[in-house]
């Protein structure tokens, strides 16, 4: 049997909710985006400093959103032999380990090398969250993942609006590597929180696995639909920044927004979801999430000087609010625990491969000579695509749809 231990505590939030277990969730969320965040608004003085490429600048932002999707199968793989408690401190600990060595990177290729690292230990994390949520709060998934994902965006805004401000006083290395803080700190306290306290054994795998997800069609779905419509925040992390320096604006201004952005996330993430609590069917909150990301595409795409505060925030909101909602629908489509957590990791671990195209494209988009315009009119076709699947998406349907797994 392999080792899984949860927190479990007296403490309740609104006499349900572990206190202490949603806690612990949200710190472990908050630190699985600054170190992709902190990118963006420094890119010109690493630019200058290591000789950086638009692409190669890209597949900074895009090789850990790839490594999310390898090794989601590898970190829940690896949870069933040694152990969650040991996967998320490991995962943890090369996170640290990935910010740390921008402290001493010298060129583009030992950035993208941390850069590799920090996403492995991310991809690992997140590979078996969404499976601890539905564990730890069954019969309240929905608001427990948006607790999770509000911290995970919010921790993006964190990153994007302190890096350039780290910057101004210690440079850009600074910047850079000082999310390995709270990463030690994210690893200190799952440690402590983890041992010695009340703990729920579960079973290991049992003979699960993941290879029926492979030939189950809804699956590929879900897959397609987490990863092309999140490739839009992807694509924003990288690149928002840049664009409005394009435009003229400051590196704290042009910061500040990406900042702005990633805050409306977190609102999002866990709005939407709470406002959709009583609701069975979440398409509507879906389609709502959608409508405001393609505003916000279009905004930037036509006018982005008329009121890119406005066109942030609604991409935000409609990013945010899309990413705690699929993925609670993913929870959705099975009852037990076990394999409602292998299918997230499956849908993480496809999706975000997609997700990762995101960043790249629009890097190659401009270094060819073309604008960001085209790769905002792009997102914006994908979430009308996005929006055509949804229909698909009937609680009637999650059943049916998962006969054989």
């Amino acid at each position: 049997m392999a080792e899984s231990r949860v927190v479990t505590a007296p403490a309740t939030l609104a006499g349900e909710l572990p206190l202490a277990a949603l806690l612990l969730l949200a710190l472990v969320a908050l630190n699985l985006r600054p170190f992709i965040t902190s990118v963006g608004p420094l890119l010109e003085p690493l630019r200058a400093a290591t000789g950086l490429s638009f692409r190669a600048a890209a597949v900074m932002t895009a090789l850990p959103f790839l490594l999310m999707g390898l090794l989601a199968f590898v970190g829940a793989r690896l949870a069933q032999r040694i152990g969650e408690r040991r996967t998320v401190a490991l995962a943890l600990l090369l996170l640290a380990a990935g910010c740390a060595s921008r402290l001493w990177a010298a060129d583009s290729a030992a950035l993208i090398a941390g850069a590799g690292v920090a996403g492995a230990g991310v991809a690992a994390i997140q590979a078996l969250m969404p499976g601890v949520a539905k564990r730890l709060f069954p019969q309240r998934v929905g608001l427990a993942m948006g607790i999770y994902s509000a911290a995970l965006v919010g921790g993006g805004a964190l990153g994007a609006m302190a890096s350039p401000w780290l910057e101004h006083y210690g440079g850009w290395r600074l910047g850079l590597a000082v999310w390995l803080l709270p990463a030690l700190l994210g690893l200190g306290l799952w440690l402590q929180q983890t041992a010695g306290m009340p703990l729920a054994a579960v079973p290991g795998d049992g003979g699960l696995s993941m290879r029926p997800f492979f030939r189950n069609r809804r699956a590929w779905q879900l897959a397609l639909y987490f990863g092309l419509t999140n490739s839009g925040y992807s694509s924003l992390v990288a690149w928002l920044p840049s664009f409005y320096r394009e435009q003229g604006q400051a590196a704290q201004a042009a910061a500040n927004l990406l900042a702005w952005m990633a805050l409306l996330q977190a609102v999002a993430a866990f709005a939407l979801p709470f406002l959709s609590r009583h609701q069975h069917d979440r398409r509507a909150m879906l389609w709502l999430a959608l409508a405001c990301q393609a505003a916000g595409f279009a905004g930037l795409a036509l006018q982005p000087q008329l009121a890119p505060w406005l066109w942030a925030a609604l991409a935000g909101i409609g990013l945010g609010g899309f990413f705690s909602l699929s993925l609670i629908v993913v929870l959705e489509h099975l009852s037990d625990v076990r394999q409602a957590g292998l299918l997230a990791a499956f849908v993480q671990g496809c999706g975000f491969l997609i997700t990762a195209a995101g960043p790249w494209l629009l890097g190659w988009f401009r270094d060819r000579g073309g604008s960001f315009a085209t790769g905002w009119w792009w997102h914006c076709a994908i979430v009308l695509a996005m929006a055509l699947l949804t229909v698909r998406f009937s609680p009637a349907s999650y059943r049916r749809s998962m006969r054989g797994i």
